[in-house]
C-alpha cells in the first residue's frame, strides 16, 4: 500500500467542532480521496471490551460517554505511557486513500508519531472556540477532564499550519477551510 500524500491533525477543545470541520473537508474532497481517522475509535472499542460498554454509544456525542470520559482518559494514559505510538499504529493500518485526517489529536505525543514517520506529508490544524460557542454545543467544564493532558496536551510546543475558528460565523469559516483545501489540492496535483 502506498503511503499517504497528505495527513491533517486536527486538534482543539471538546465541542470546538472538530468533527464538524473535519467532516466537511471529507465531503468536500470525497470519501474515495479522503479518509477520517480518530485515535479515540481504537482506544473506545478497547475500553468497551475490558469494560463491558457499549462500543457505539462511546463514539457518539452523547451523555453515555461523559459517563466514562474520566476513566476512559486514566486508562488510555496508561496505554499512551507504556507505548506512546500505541492508537496511531492502528488507526492507519490499511487505510488507502491519499489523504488522512486524523481528527481527533490529542497529546504531544501524537503529533511526533505522525511527523517521525509522515515528515513531509504531516500537517497540523489547530479548531478553536470560544466558550461561549462550546457551551451553546454543550460543553461544560468539568474538572479533571478540561484540565488533563487529553485536551491541554496540545495548548504549547505545537507551532500549527493552520488554526481554524470555529464560532458559527460561515463566511470566515469557508475562507479558512479553502485555505486548508487549496494546501491538500496542491498536494494531490504533484
Amino acid at each position: 500500500m502506498d503511503p499517504p500524500k497528505w495527513i491533517l491533525l486536527f486538534c482543539g477543545k471538546r465541542k470546538s467542532g472538530k468533527d464538524f470541520v473535519t467532516s466537511i473537508i471529507q465531503q468536500r474532497l470525497g470519501s474515495s480521496v479522503c479518509a477520517i481517522l480518530r485515535l479515540s475509535g481504537p482506544l473506545k472499542e478497547q475500553y468497551a471490551k475490558e469494560h463491558g460498554l457499549d462500543f457505539r454509544r462511546l463514539l457518539d456525542a452523547s451523555g453515555y460517554k461523559e459517563k466514562f470520559r474520566e476513566d476512559m482518559i486514566r486508562w488510555g494514559e496508561e496505554k499512551r505511557n507504556a507505548d506512546p505510538g500505541y492508537f496511531c499504529r492502528l488507526i492507519v493500518r490499511d487505510v488507502p486513500q491519499p489523504v488522512w485526517i486524523v481528527s481527533d489529536a490529542r497529546r504531544g505525543s501524537d503529533v511526533e508519531w505522525f511527523r517521525c514517520r509522515y515528515q513531509l506529508q504531516t500537517r497540523t490544524v489547530r479548531v478553536q472556540a470560544s466558550e461561549e460557542s462550546r457551551r451553546e454545543r454543550g460543553w461544560v467544564y468539568t474538572a479533571g477532564i478540561d484540565d488533563a493532558e487529553s485536551e491541554c496536551g496540545l495548548d504549547q510546543g505545537v507551532a500549527f499550519d493552520w488554526t481554524i475558528s470555529n464560532d458559527s460565523d460561515g463566511p470566515l469559516l469557508e475562507e479558512q477551510l479553502e485555505r486548508v483545501l487549496r494546501g491538500v489540492q496542491d498536494c494531490l496535483q504533484l
